[in-house]
């Protein structure tokens, strides 16, 4: 986003000093991480959104967005251990660089950087915002966890599930960094819900990626999701478009978790063949309208417009 180049380079400062350690492992785990890239979209939209409802960038806003790209930083290697995931961002996984002991516990250092930072914007709306939204997602992550194995899951759950997970932490930088850039509760709560809708369909088209989406694209491992035995909407959709044989086929691979190396292929034709794939963009392209529609109501200018882009980028990304 080029119009927060500026602010996106104080931020990357702000990730290298608040990384360093003079235990080696904790500095050089995060940078292999941090460094890999990443799309950084939730730093973005923070600093978009205090910009977006008038505010003029800043130490504190800057610091927000870093507290919110630890937070992000700490899940990812938090869940690379749970999945036991081999690759993220293209690149091995830390836990298989370092070991899954060293992955946990400096996720724990980057979860108490992020608590540092959000002291020292000295806004206890912000420490109270990132610190239910903390709590928020590691509650997604065990009911996740509860989830696997259950082919039957209603899709309310899942949809529970990615709102703790991915969305409570867009939520989360949206409504913050809104509240360092106004005074405004109805403005804030606003673009929380932009951030909200905005995190529900990315997480939507990551799912629906995950069965026919390129490795450069998702930085992680096609098929990452079927293995590990996630239940995600187009697994769910297909299911209930299912006949008897395939409902056993999904009962299965998902539910006994008994896969063979032709099973992939076959579930990726199955959400193709029975809409699912569709059904799942559908409904990300409906999450992405209305956060843009309560992006409307809150923001104006340039940064408005790359906002309202940014939820467009999230849908675009399954084609």
């Amino acid at each position: 986003m080029s119009l927060l180049q500026d602010e996106l380079a104080d931020v990357e400062t702000i990730l290298a000093e608040r990384a360093a350690s003079p235990v080696a492992t904790i500095p050089d785990l995060t940078s292999y991480l941090i460094a890999a890239g990443g799309k950084r979209l939730r730093p973005v939209l923070t600093l978009a959104s205090a910009r977006a409802v008038g505010g003029r960038g800043g130490d504190a806003v800057a610091k927000l967005a870093a507290a919110v790209e630890f937070i992000h930083t700490a899940t990812l290697l938090h869940d690379d251990v749970v999945d036991d995931s081999d690759l993220r961002r293209g690149k091995a996984a830390a836990k298989n660089v370092w070991g899954a002991a060293a992955s946990i516990l400096v996720g724990d250092f980057l979860f108490a950087r992020s608590f540092t930072l959000m002291v020292e914007t000295q806004d206890l709306r912000i420490l109270d915002i990132l610190s239910r939204a903390s709590c928020v997602i590691a509650e997604g992550e065990v009911r996740q966890l509860a989830a696997l194995g259950r082919p039957d899951l209603p899709v309310p759950e899942y949809m529970a599930i990615v709102e703790a997970k991915t969305a409570a932490l867009f939520e989360a930088a949206a409504r913050a960094g809104a509240l360092t850039g106004c005074n405004d509760e109805k403005i804030s709560d606003s673009m929380g819900e932009y951030g909200r809708r905005l995190g529900r369909a990315f997480q939507l088209v990551d799912d629906l990626l995950d069965y026919g989406g390129l490795t450069s694209v998702i930085g992680k491992a096609v098929g990452d999701d079927f293995r590990e035995g996630k239940l995600t909407l187009p697994v769910l959709y297909a299911r209930e478009a299912a006949d008897a044989r395939d409902r056993k086929f999904w009962d299965r691979v998902m539910g006994a978790r008994e896969q063979n190396e032709s099973d992939l292929a076959h579930a990726i034709h199955l959400i193709r063949s029975s809409g699912a794939a569709e059904r799942t963009l559908e409904a990300a392209r409906m999450e992405a309208a209305a956060a843009r529609s309560a992006l409307g109501r809150a923001a104006r200018g340039e940064f408005h417009d790359e906002l309202a882009g940014l939820a467009d980028y999230c849908v675009n990304r399954a084609f």
